[in-house]
This record gives C-alpha cells, sequence and structure tokens, in this order.
C-alpha cells in the first residue's frame, strides 16, 4: 500500500505558514510592495501598459496577473492594458529563430514603449530570458518590477522595485509568496483606480 504519510502534509503547511509570516514582518518588502501598487496604479492610469512573463510557473503567475487586470479580479470595471508574454507562436518562432534567450526580449522590443511596465519572475533571479527583457525595457524607458526569491541576483539588479520572497530550500514556497504578492497587487490597483468600487479591507481586533 502506498505510505501517504500525515507529516508530510502538516509538514508543508507549516514551511508555508512560516513562509508567509516572515513576509508579513519585513517591512522593507511591505515597502516594495506598495511601491509595485503605486507604479502599476499610476501606469494604468496614464492608459500605459503592464508586460509580464516568466518560466514555467512563473509563466502561470505572468498570466494570472495579466488577465486579472485585462480581465477583472475583485470589481467590475473597465479593462486594464495587462498582457504576458505568452503567445505559443511568437514563442515558438522566436525560439527556432534567435534562440530561447530572446522570447521575451523580442516581444518587449515589439511593443514595449517608454513608461510602460515590465513585471519579470524570476525564482531564481537568474533566468537568461527573463534577464535579456529586463534589459531591453530599461533600453527602452521602460520600469521593471522584479519578482524573485534570492538577494542579490542579476535579475534584482536590473528592477526598479523588487519584490524578493524567500522561501526555504525550493522554488514552490517562493512561487507560494509570489500569488500572494500578486493578488495583493491587483487589489491595490483595484482600490487606487476605483475607490469608488472597493470594500474597505476589514480590521483585525
Amino acid at each position: 500500500m502506498t505510505d501517504i504519510r500525515r507529516d508530510i502534509v502538516t509538514g508543508a503547511l507549516a514551511e508555508s505558514a512560516d513562509a508567509l509570516n516572515a513576509l508579513r514582518n519585513n517591512a522593507a518588502t511591505l515597502d516594495a510592495i506598495m511601491a509595485a501598487g503605486a507604479l502599476l496604479a499610476e501606469t494604468l492610469s496614464g492608459r500605459g501598459r503592464v508586460y509580464s512573463c516568466g518560466n514555467g510557473g512563473s509563466m502561470s503567475d505572468a498570466m494570472h496577473f495579466a488577465e486579472e487586470l485585462s480581465g477583472r479580479y475583485r470589481q467590475n470595471r473597465r479593462a486594464l492594458a495587462a498582457q504576458a508574454i505568452s503567445d505559443v507562436g511568437h514563442l515558438s518562432c522566436v525560439a527556432n529563430d534567435f534562440g530561447y534567450e530572446q522570447v521575451f526580449a523580442r516581444y518587449v522590443e515589439a511593443h514595449g514603449q517608454a513608461g510602460d511596465v515590465l513585471v519579470a519572475i524570476s525564482t531564481s533571479g537568474t533566468s537568461p530570458n527573463v534577464l535579456r527583457a529586463a534589459e531591453v525595457a530599461r533600453a527602452r524607458g521602460m520600469h521593471v518590477v522584479a519578482f524573485t526569491g534570492r538577494r542579490d541576483t542579476p535579475l534584482g539588479a536590473l528592477a526598479d522595485i523588487e519584490l524578493c520572497t524567500p522561501a526555504g530550500r525550493y522554488a514552490d514556497r517562493v512561487q507560494e509568496l509570489h500569488i500572494k504578492v500578486i493578488h495583493i497587487l491587483l487589489e491595490l490597483v483595484e482600490q487606487a483606480l476605483f475607490p469608488e468600487l472597493s470594500t474597505p479591507p476589514a480590521h483585525s481586533t
């Protein structure tokens, strides 16, 4: 019979709780989240655009982030200009013709404008294709918001705002914090741009 252990379940939940508590108590990271929310809201209020990219699970996070802006998060409001770099035609074409390191950079070069924002997600902070995209974004006068899971990474060095969420030995805990921060950013943007639609947050007693 397969050995399914309860301690794996409780251990995973404990690790997640510890990682989230560490984030809650990191004042510098909380300030960075607020700064990123303000930057995104300012960009989108001025009809700028937000692009997002990442690999694997980070690609899924990039897509989720963009669709919650162009679609909706919690409030029914106007669509916001956000696009994940995830088109398979573009990705396969560029990977075939220029190499996988260029798949995000070529998209940014084609579509990004000064004042737009690139949300670049890499748990390691070293993904070559994400780094190339950030470099092109900076060269085009775009802002870069980086999601990482380690301090002092090449991606963090390229970012205007780094959202670094260290969490354990593996990428999965980092990704759990990334999606939490993404949801917070979405809430901050909706609260800032559509205050008449927003419900005040509940206060603990």
